[in-house]
């Protein structure tokens, strides 16, 4: 148990608020809890251990690679493979701690990658990068559900990323569309509904609650070879990435744990920044667009719509979200593009002041200061774009840059006075119960 609570209990003790009995019982709660958890720091220098000690047998080996003869480099770039699998296979037969497990994984998994590259090397087999991590992510894909290894779910969705980077993004000589990717990332998403299902709450879960649409967003780019939808791609990615971080399973956890909505949130207010910029609609009046492109970006919006109305129906939208209809409002806008750019410049103007204003709106119902100033940071940020494209009078300009820095002072204050409010009511209502 630590210290925190226990200088809470004892100031509860003091306050006559519990007696020592429940005490007791709290505190024995706690201490049965903290036993029942793995130890965390354990896990993590076992898993540091693991790396260091595959990368002291590399260059031990490295050292006298040149002298040896075919047969025994091969025996040596088997033997991190062997060692590995010797390793897990302990663990699993023996129900092993979870240290263990995450640490024989983890070397089994850079061991089979050091295993095909020294392979490659020793009989000079063709191939590019793309190509060995692709393989590499395939045959260590098993160990995600053999092992039940957190650690592995992350090397996987960082392997499959590199992967996919390294093929659409054309740092090879030829670059293609990483279809494969969408198979690599599929594989992951059984074990991490599991977690959510028995470990919402771990920092594990919370940690692939952010890893999963960061890798979505690195890699959705090799799908597409238009700037303009690209654009627009994006826009509906990041208003599904909302909507799904609004299902009751997310919406219950820590905010800083609900990397869907924070993402989805951060990454339509950026774009929309953009679009209200004339170069964007100019463009996207004139631009042709690829099959591939459009379907993507369809189903897309489909998916955000789709996760919209599931809400809905199961009736877990409170109130109305602006953030939550901002895609489709910017699909609507652009399927009309052809009115005029000064109608598009506008109305995505008009959305983002709006989007700002809302989350001040949310952030002083929820008393919280981080969204509260997250709104009005979008409306700063609306209004220094405004100051580098238009011709409006410098006094103009200070003027509104005075009101936003008033703003932001008499936005806090009123959070600052609803709190104290709201505890001086809580306080009043102790006294009466007493």
């Amino acid at each position: 148990m630590n210290s925190k609570l226990e200088r809470q209990l004892a100031e509860l003790l003091e306050a006559d608020i519990i007696n020592s009995e429940t005490a007791q019982k709290i505190t024995a709660f706690y201490h049965t809890k903290d036993e029942s958890k793995p130890n965390r720091l354990f896990t993590i220098f076992g898993v540091l251990g693991a790396l260091l000690s595959g990368l002291g047998i590399i260059l031990i080996i490295a050292h006298n690679w040149d002298d040896m003869p075919r047969n025994i480099k091969t025996s040596f770039a088997f033997l991190p493979l062997l060692i590995g699998q010797i390793a897990c296979g302990f663990s699993l037969i023996k129900k092993k701690s979870t240290t263990w497990i995450e640490s024989s994984a983890t070397f089994l998994i850079l061991a089979v990658g050091a295993t095909i590259s020294l392979v490659s090397q020793i009989y000079n087999i063709p191939g590019d990068l793309s190509d060995f991590l692709l393989v590499w992510t395939v045959i260590t894909a098993p160990l995600i559900y053999l092992m039940r290894s957190n650690l592995a779910v992350i090397i996987h969705l960082v392997l499959a990323t590199w992967y996919a980077c390294y093929s659409g993004y054309s740092f090879s000589s030829i670059g293609h569309t990483p279809w494969l990717y969408l198979v690599l990332f599929a594989w992951v998403i059984p074990y991490y509904m599991m977690l959510q299902r028995q470990k919402a709450e771990t920092n594990i879960t919370g940690i692939i609650n952010w890893l999963l649409p960061l890798s979505l967003v690195i890699v959705l780019g090799t799908f597409t070879n238009g700037d303009t939808l690209l654009l627009l791609m994006y826009i509906g990615l990041f208003g599904l990435f909302y909507n799904l971080g609004q299902l009751s399973i997310f919406k219950n956890q820590k905010l800083r744990r609900n990397g869907f909505t924070i993402i989805g949130s951060l990454g339509t207010i950026f774009l929309l920044t953009i679009l209200t910029f004339e170069w964007f609609w100019k463009d996207a009046i004139k631009e042709t667009y690829h099959g591939s492109d459009v379907l993507i970006t369809i189903i897309l919006f489909i998916a955000g719509i789709a996760t919209l109305a599931y809400l809905h129906l199961k009736k877990q939208v409170q109130g109305f979200n602006l953030f939550q209809y901002a895609f489709m409002i910017i699909g609507l806008l652009y399927l009309t593009r052809g009115i005029g750019s000064v109608y598009g410049i506008v109305a995505t103007n008009l959305l983002v002041a709006a989007l700002g204003i809302f989350a001040v709106r949310i952030g002083i119902n929820k008393s919280s200061y981080g969204i509260l100033n997250y709104g009005l940071l979008i409306i700063t940020a609306l209004i220094i774009c405004r100051f580098f494209d238009t011709n409006l009078d410098f006094i103009f300009r200070g003027i509104l840059f005075i009101a936003v820095g008033a703003g932001f002072f008499f936005a806090n204050y009123l959070l600052i006075k609803k709190q104290r409010k709201a505890a001086l009511n809580s306080t009043s209502n102790t006294q009466t119960h007493e």
